[in-house]
């Protein structure tokens, strides 16, 4: 049994669904909260969930987790300086980073015993559309992604002060516009998604100085697709065997096997999903991915073949208006 977690930037709220042992969704919940409601962040704990409101006042809901119900309640509102296109949480769960797109920088709030997001302690700049934010597996470095600057940025982070230190970037290739990106299981490579041209880079990650080097570059776009690409998301299974990314303009998800000694990947096809699939989620048995549709206003739960990986549509749910996010507690 799970719960999800869907944040819908046009209706201001956060939809709460229940998922059953074969995965089947039903509605559990909504909490409305007003404004456009974007990206979100699970605490480590689980007993909170923080998600940026992008339009005026701009700022981060802190909310509690119920324990036994799992439904959503506020603790309250911290005013944030931009509008964030992204929330990350430190390893440990005591300090928040933002990315904002339109303000060019990032931010690090210090979260309170009681789980709620203080004022920003720390602003720094970024270079052009800072897009993604968050800390290394070993907890020793914050990276932070800039579309419109083409670099993976690395920053020292000081875990007891929640501090960062710029250290050094990667740079990727003109035109390529890093969004997001995700670490492997084991923290060995990372993945880093470009919004731009639509392409996957694979990075090799040395935990010891925050070094990256590529070892591989494949597109995510369909074959057939000759329209401008709009990449938006990528996450990997648990297990780390299979990767995902989405496309807006062709409204797919592609689909990638993950060779677990080189972290090389293997394109394995693309799997039309919810129209402009901005967000998705896979839950933590490695069995479900949930794609929400943000012109769609729809939730589509699909299986994951064990084996294979290959995706097949089971159940499909209206949430919000504009669903952009999704978080899943087990």
């Amino acid at each position: 049994m799970a719960f999800v977690y869907v944040s819908n930037a046009d209706s201001g709220d956060i939809c709460v669904l229940h998922m059953g042992e074969d995965g089947a969704l039903r509605p559990h919940s909504s909490l409305q909260l007003g404004g456009n409601l974007m990206p979100m962040a699970l605490a480590p704990q689980s007993n909170r969930l923080y998600v940026a409101r992008r339009s005026e006042p701009m700022a981060v809901l802190s909310l509690a987790v119920d324990p036994l119900t799992r439904h959503l309640s506020l603790l309250g509102e911290t005013p944030l300086p931009a509008s964030m296109a992204y929330l990350g949480i430190e390893g440990l769960g005591r300090y928040l980073l933002a990315a904002s797109y339109p303000s060019h920088q990032i931010t690090v709030s210090p979260i309170a015993p009681d789980g709620l997001a203080g004022p920003v302690q720390q602003v720094l700049a970024t270079g052009p559309n800072a897009h993604a934010i968050m800390a290394s597996p070993c907890n020793r470095f914050v990276l932070a992604s800039n579309l419109g600057g083409g670099a993976l940025m690395v920053f020292a982070l000081q875990a007891e002060t929640g501090h960062l230190r710029f250290s050094h970037q990667w740079q990727a290739r003109a035109g390529a516009g890093p969004r997001h990106f995700r670490f492997d299981p084991q923290g060995r490579f990372v993945y880093l998604l470009n919004e731009l041209d639509g392409t996957l880079d694979v990075l090799r990650w040395n935990s010891a100085d925050g070094q990256l080097n590529a070892i591989q570059t494949l597109s995510t776009m369909p074959p057939a697709f000759d329209g401008k690409p709009w990449a938006a998301d990528l996450h990997l299974t648990p297990d780390g065997r299979h990767l995902y990314t989405s496309e807006r303009s062709s409204s797919t998800l592609a689909h990638f096997e993950v060779d677990a000694t080189t972290g090389r990947l293997t394109a394995k096809g693309h799997t039309a999903v919810e129209s402009q699939p901005r967000g998705f989620a896979i839950d933590p048995t490695g069995r479900h991915l949930l794609v929400a549709g943000q012109t769609s206003h729809h939730l589509g739960r699909w299986a994951i073949d064990a084996n294979s990986g290959a995706l097949s549509l089971q159940q499909r749910m209206p949430v919000g208006q504009g669903p952009n996010w999704v978080e899943v507690l087990a």
